[in-house]
């Protein structure tokens, strides 16, 4: 059972992937958010639950009616907050397994009948292959994620592959404004790289925040950019991620989806440690100031500090200047 949000479902691939690797006979069903599920909604051999949190207690009702006369092996409860762990309650499982104690929040931990490992200073990836852990999976090496689209959502992807040549992506909005760098230091990021021959595309999704921040960009850009954002579907959307010589984005689902794609990310980071929830094959590629403002404000370092403190403000992202993406962005131009 994980519902949401994109970025967390990416994490969850992987787990998927894995046990669907090893054991090939395993027969999986997945709880998942209504949005959540267009971007996985074509993984081969997962039966899948829509969960419309929107619908309140009819999404229970629907849950339970979904599953009525079934007995799981093993339910993994892979969210931790309260209206997932209700929910859950509907499902019969002969081993219901949650997080550990340290990251059992919202009473998670009445709600299962046994706990994975614990595990100090963990990525979300390996806190969800904890899961698989559990289980008796044999561990895959590397990590891997199998996302399927459809043979039309690859075409697309190519043909605009060849119209834009090499590209690099900036998915600049994340879906709360104050984990956004400034849309003028995003246009002076988008002037380098194009300066350097490479086109930049702006990509998003079809809210307000989204429109607004690429609009910001685009009118402070030297050169005019390709702008697709809420011009595409997520399958259309990863494959735009999938051909993409880099992408730039702060602590957002683009930045996940990309990685499943094996496409390197820069990523921007100020509320949030980019240990736990950075871009899982491209932690060195982080712009990070989580560090500085989690001490100042908690007057602790990082690693003395509960798992998963975030540092907060709204103008921390401010603390990114241009010339330290810069300095990440720039052997992608050589």
């Amino acid at each position: 059972m994980r519902l949401s949000a994109i970025g967390d479902v990416c994490h969850a691939v992987a787990m998927v992937t894995r046990i669907q690797s090893q054991w090939r006979d395993a027969e999986i069903t997945w709880i998942i958010g209504k949005v959540e599920y267009q971007l996985v909604k074509l993984m081969p051999n997962v039966r899948f639950i829509i969960f419309d949190k929107s619908k309140g207690k009819a999404a229970v009702e629907s849950l339970k009616a979904e599953v009525a006369g079934e007995t799981f092996d093993a339910l993994l409860m892979m969210q931790v907050a309260l209206r997932a762990n209700l929910a859950s309650r509907v499902i019969k499982a002969k081993q219901r397994i949650g997080f550990d104690w340290a990251r059992s929040k919202e009473l998670h931990w009445l709600f299962a009948n046994r706990r994975v490992a614990a595990t100090k200073h963990a990525h979300v990836l390996k806190g969800f292959m904890d899961f698989a852990d559990a289980l008796g999976v044999p561990e895959s090496k590397p990590v891997s994620w199998s996302i399927p689209v459809a043979p039309e959502d690859e075409q697309w992807g190519e043909e605009q592959a060849k119209i834009l040549g090499k590209y690099i992506v900036i998915s600049p909005a994340a879906s709360k404004a104050e984990r956004n760098w400034l849309p003028q230091r995003y246009a002076s990021i988008a002037d380098y790289i194009q300066e350097a021959g490479v086109a930049v595309i702006l990509c998003g999704g079809p809210g307000d925040l989204d429109r607004k921040t690429a609009d910001a960009i685009k009118a402070s850009v030297k050169q005019p950019l390709q702008d697709f954002t809420g011009q595409t579907t997520l399958h259309q959307l990863l494959m735009l991620l999938k051909h993409a010589h880099l992408v730039i984005a702060p602590d957002t689902g683009p930045a996940h989806m990309a990685t499943t794609m094996g496409t390197p990310v820069v990523g921007l980071y100020a509320h949030s440690n980019p240990r736990r929830t950075g871009p899982y094959n491209d932690l060195d590629n982080v712009v990070s100031v989580y560090d500085e403002c989690v001490e100042e404000q908690k007057g602790k370092p990082w690693d003395a500090l509960p798992w998963g403190t975030r540092a907060k403000g709204s103008q921390l992202m401010e603390k990114i200047t241009v010339d330290m993406v810069k300095q990440k962005v720039a052997p992608f131009l050589a």
